[in-house]
């Protein structure tokens, strides 16, 4: 899984990647700071798997991981190459989901490429550019379908049909995400691979004066807030600032940290867990006296598609899975105790793995 990390120049998205990943790339108070992308691999925060462990004991843990990539800032005109337009949209394409960092603060000391601050307009400049980009793709698929339009094959015409509707919507201003489809055009929508079908998460990010306010008491989330609720999007609010110093700083002394702000969670737990849920994904958990770790699955998956993502021979001989929740192994205190008390259950090939399932899958190949 991989996402996208955007935003203006100087909104804070570089120093959020940084908080993120620790990867520690350059943020610096001046625009195109960052050129080649920045990737970073980041756990997905899961206590389960240290609950496991020790009741296991076993010493190896593996969590679930993201791949986090810090995008060029993008100005307007990217979409005919402006700035560093080209190659910011060729990055974007290549991730499952856009973090779209939106800054949510006043600072003298930070310069704004528009030279005010105004959220909503930064979100529109960006969606803007981003949406002629697919149009121009889009565009360009239907002129090379046009001819084949004629033959009267039926389901060329019923995708050029739906090109039409698409590029309307998009011409209205409008990304590919908010279109309402069938089930058939949802099929057609992604296989065009447009930048404004990805979801989008907006991080709002806030000075650090405000943490710990709600968002009725800070009117420029507020508004991001209203906007995201037009295209069904979520937004976090996350001081990227806080973030970054809160990375640096041992677990122990964090968590601290965390409590004389009156916050339970740290916005980049938040973040990770909402990019997790962006996607559809959750996790079953497989632990042993090896180790215990954590598998990323899309939701509705399978038992022998699951068992695939530990080796394709798991699925090619699945045979069946012994399950039990996550919840009901730590009451019954090991594997065996659960067992003898018939908590672990059986499932075949049609069983959907849940999130928080500890599964044993048992193959003959």
């Amino acid at each position: 899984m991989k996402l996208g990390v955007v935003g203006l120049p100087n909104v804070g998205k570089s120093t959020l990647f940084n908080a993120i990943t620790h990867a520690g790339a350059e943020s610096a108070n001046y625009p195109f700071c960052t050129i080649e992308p920045n990737v970073g691999m980041v756990a997905v925060p899961d206590s389960r798997l240290d609950t496991l462990a020790k009741l296991n004991n076993c010493k190896k843990i593996i969590p679930a991981t993201i791949e986090f990539v810090d995008i060029a800032g993008l100005v307007k005109g990217a979409s005919r190459g402006e700035g560093l337009g080209n190659k910011f949209l060729s990055h974007i394409r290549e991730v499952d989901a856009i973090i779209h960092t939106v800054r949510c603060f006043e600072d003298e000391n930070i310069t704004h490429i528009e030279n005010s601050i105004d959220p909503i307009r930064d979100i529109t400049t960006i969606n803007l550019e981003l949406i002629l980009a697919d149009i121009d793709s889009l565009q360009k698929k239907m002129l090379k379908q046009k001819n084949a339009v004629k033959t009267g094959d039926k389901k060329t015409v019923e995708e050029y049909t739906f090109y039409e509707k698409l590029l309307k919507h998009l011409e209205a201003e409008q990304p590919a995400r908010t279109l309402h489809c069938t089930p058939e055009e949802e099929s057609i929508l992604k296989n065009l691979f447009l930048l404004t079908a990805k979801p989008v998460l907006y991080a709002t990010n806030i000075a650090e004066r405000d943490m710990g306010k709600s968002e009725q008491e800070l009117p420029l989330v507020q508004k991001v807030q209203e906007y995201a609720a037009t295209e069904n999007a979520q937004i976090l609010v996350i001081c990227a600032k806080t973030e970054e110093e809160l990375s640096n700083m041992p677990p122990e002394e964090a968590q601290l940290f965390l409590q004389e702000l009156g916050i339970d969670e740290s916005g980049l737990a938040k973040l990770i867990k909402k990019s997790y849920a962006l996607l559809g994904l959750i996790s079953y958990i497989t632990s042993g006296e090896k180790e215990t770790r954590a598998w990323t699955i899309t939701t509705g998956t399978k038992a022998p598609e699951a068992a695939g993502k530990i080796h394709t021979d798991f699925a090619k001989g699945f045979i069946r899975a012994e399950v039990i929740q996550y919840e009901t192994l730590v009451e019954c205190g090991s594997m065996t105790a659960a067992k003898e008390k018939g908590k672990v259950r059986l499932e075949g090939k049609d069983y959907i793995v849940q999130d928080g399932d500890v599964i044993v899958f048992r193959f003959n190949v």
